[in-house]
């Protein structure tokens, strides 16, 4: 049986740092040397974790595999939803689609044109057209053209950067209409991703502070190659946390007689699932996996689980509800 060490060493906490007491170099409140002693596969699946990884996001002109710290995107209809927008630190930029904003006529709504507007076409807020149909029906004004990304110096980039400036008023994500040689309508994939998707977001303290608590987890699989002793950093941060006693993770399904389990079934979850392809042939794979096609999915057998769904009112990614 795995027990919590009981001298803990402790942590510098000067200005926020979570790097052991009387380290050297700079302070950090994100250190990553805490599992350094993982495999590098695990190390993988921990960074990976702190991704916000949208499913079909290309076609809503999310970015992928980016860090949940990063600048998101708000639909329109959902702003209402969102009682601070201040939550987002690293920004966000609101998702208007065509019809919620033009005329038939060819104008642009009152609401989206007023000197007191607080949502501006190519400021703060892009169109994004989806379909041929709605590019047809609601072309964009004369006056707009195809975002895309500008260094400060005005220098334009291809790719995202931390300081990259977006120009512009709407992004194209059109199919293609028919197929082989009677293609009708073809693809148009135009201006750059614009962001991640809200609901997934962390700050950047936060986003780690999730890692450390999925570390945790991968060393107490069943038939993990590690040992709490190896893992003094991590019980060091989680005690800061109040979330080293295994009485709380015991009591929120995530570990069953110290072990780490599927807070749903209260499965312990052994370390080989971790890494192992979803095989989709055995009977509680297909249960779970409904009609997926086997070699169309790179799942992994376990995957990160929230407690509360992901959604637009509040951050639900946080320690206290990953498993």
């Amino acid at each position: 049986m795995r027990r919590v060490l009981e001298n803990i060493p402790p942590l510098c906490l000067e200005n926020g740092c979570l790097r052991l007491a009387g380290h050297q170099g700079k302070c950090s409140p994100t250190p990553v040397e805490a599992w350094a002693f993982m495999k590098e596969k695990d190390k993988d699946k921990l960074s990976k974790a702190g991704y916000a990884t949208p499913r079909g996001g290309a076609k809503g002109a999310y970015q992928n595999h980016v860090y949940r710290n990063s600048r998101v995107i708000i639909p329109y209809e959902k702003l209402a939803l969102i009682p601070d927008l201040s939550i987002y630190k690293n920004n966000y930029v609101v998702r208007v689609l065509p019809e919620q904003c033009l005329q038939t006529t060819g104008e642009i709504k009152s609401e989206f044109s007023s000197l007191d507007s607080k949502i501006i076409i190519g400021n703060n807020a892009f169109v994004l057209y989806r379909s041929h149909d709605i590019f047809e029906k609601f072309p964009p004004l004369p006056s707009w053209h195809v975002r895309y990304l500008e260094k400060p110096d005005r220098t334009r980039i291809d790719r995202r950067v931390k300081d990259a400036v977006d120009r512009g008023h709407y992004i194209l994500r059109l199919p293609k209409i028919g197929g082989g040689k009677t293609i009708t309508k073809p693809e148009r994939i135009e201006g750059p991703p614009q962001g991640i998707f809200a609901p997934e977001y962390a700050d950047a303290d936060t986003n780690f502070l999730c890692q450390v608590v999925l570390a945790w987890q991968i060393i107490h699989t069943v038939d993990s190659p590690y040992l709490t002793s190896q893992a003094s950093h991590i019980q060091a941060i989680l005690k800061s946390l109040s979330l080293l006693e295994y009485g709380i993770h015991e009591s929120r399904g995530i570990m069953n007689n110290t072990f780490t389990s599927c807070p749903l079934c209260l499965r312990p979850i052994r370390y080989g699932e971790l890494h192992e392809m979803l095989k989709l042939e055995e009977e509680s794979s297909l249960m779970n996996a409904a009609e997926q096609i086997e070699g169309a999915t790179r799942s992994t057998i376990v995957n990160l689980f929230h407690f509360h769904p992901l959604v637009y009112e509040q951050l639900e990614h946080v320690p206290e509800r990953v498993a």
